[in-house]
């Protein structure tokens, strides 16, 4: 049954700005404006959010329901934001109709229109969200999630007991040449079972054929070397760095590498960065990737976004401190068994 929101996640609500309301609404409309109209359309428009994200908490594993909140709260704090932004912008030049044609500003008008697509463009990223939520908990296990590993581990912890289960089911019916009364079997599983070896082509079918074992084998194998990867990139740390016309950022929170020019980029250098795999994020502004070992490789080949100090990124990134050096060289010495002083010939050798 699902719960209601109040019981289960306070919604955070983001300040609209009404003053900038009311002045689009005069710059764009004959109309007078409705005081607190903005600030109502926003709410109920998280309010919608909130019963999507809600429903779909119902729906999944509770190890899920932190992410779904902070999509939530993403979506109403950039919704906020993008709506201001949108305020602004419309109330930088009126329209035609309010200011008239005489002496009218074009280029200003052109301009607000260019601004307007990219409010724009915001607009739909942020829409995205709730499909975002609405997909959470629903596929793999993603990288970027803060939870992997945990989701990882508790996949494993169900893989090794299965393969477990199915030894020990094999091994009861090689006993007893039987599934009745095993007691790690359901009676619903025990003669689901018995119609699948009833079914099989095999001369001498088994409860758990080896291909099963074999497969289920390989699947635990490939999620411990998920969790290991994932494990040392956790504990790596990156280092950002300047280059000439802007800046490179390593966002742990988002997991992304993150390259933030100073202008707009010409178009080899976007398709340079777009060929490295980078893609356009409007809402940080920032052209950006999953940070990863390979990112930082794929920073190296990119001359535009070369650091200044003339080394290549992946020499930038953090390596042990020279005090954690000294320390493990310490904790060596401390292990190592003392060498006794040679003496008589070995000494004169």
């Amino acid at each position: 049954m699902a719960r209601s929101i109040k019981e289960v996640h306070t919604i955070n609500y983001y300040p609209i700005n009404e003053g900038a309301a009311r002045r689009a609404k005069e710059m764009n409309s004959f109309s007078d404006y409705k005081e607190g109209s903005a600030t109502a359309e926003y709410r109920a428009m998280v309010d919608k959010a909130a019963a999507v994200a809600e429903k779909q908490k119902s729906r999944v594993d509770p190890m899920y329901h932190e992410k779904i909140d902070h999509l939530l709260d993403t979506y109403a704090r950039k919704l906020a934001e993008n709506m201001n932004q949108g305020f602004a912008i419309d109330a930088r030049v009126p329209s035609v109709m309010i200011a008239g044609p005489a002496n009218f500003p074009v280029g200003k008008k052109e301009k607000q229109n260019r601004a307007r697509d990219s409010n724009m463009e915001e607009w739909r990223y942020i829409q995205g969200l709730l499909d975002k939520i609405r997909s959470t908990g629903m596929g793999g296990i993603s990288a970027d999630d803060p939870a992997a590993i945990e989701k990882l581990q508790k996949k494993l912890d169900g893989l090794e007991r299965s393969q477990l289960i199915m030894k020990e089911v094999n091994a009861y019916y090689r006993k007893h040449g039987k599934l009745d009364g095993c007691a790690l079997l359901s009676p619903d599983q025990i003669e689901k079972l018995k119609a699948s070896m009833a079914s099989s082509w095999r001369s001498d079918p088994r409860p758990f054929e080896s291909y099963q074992l074999t497969n289920n084998n390989a699947e635990i194998r490939r999620v411990k070397a998920r969790i290991e990867q994932l494990s040392k990139q956790a504990q790596q740390e990156f280092s950002g760095w300047e280059f000439d016309g802007g800046r490179v950022e390593m966002n742990r929170e988002d997991n992304r590498l993150q390259v933030f020019f100073d202008g707009k980029p010409d178009a080899d250098t976007r398709a340079e960065l777009k060929s490295s795999g980078f893609r356009w994020a409007p809402s940080v502004g920032a052209w950006q990737r999953q940070l990863t070992d390979n990112a930082i490789r794929a920073a190296d080949r990119l001359e535009c976004i070369k650091p200044l100090s003339g080394e290549r990124p992946s020499q930038l990134q953090k390596k042990p401190s020279i005090l954690q050096t000294m320390r493990e060289q310490g904790e060596k010495v401390q292990t190592e068994p003392e060498k006794k002083a040679p003496s008589g010939r070995d000494a004169e050798r």
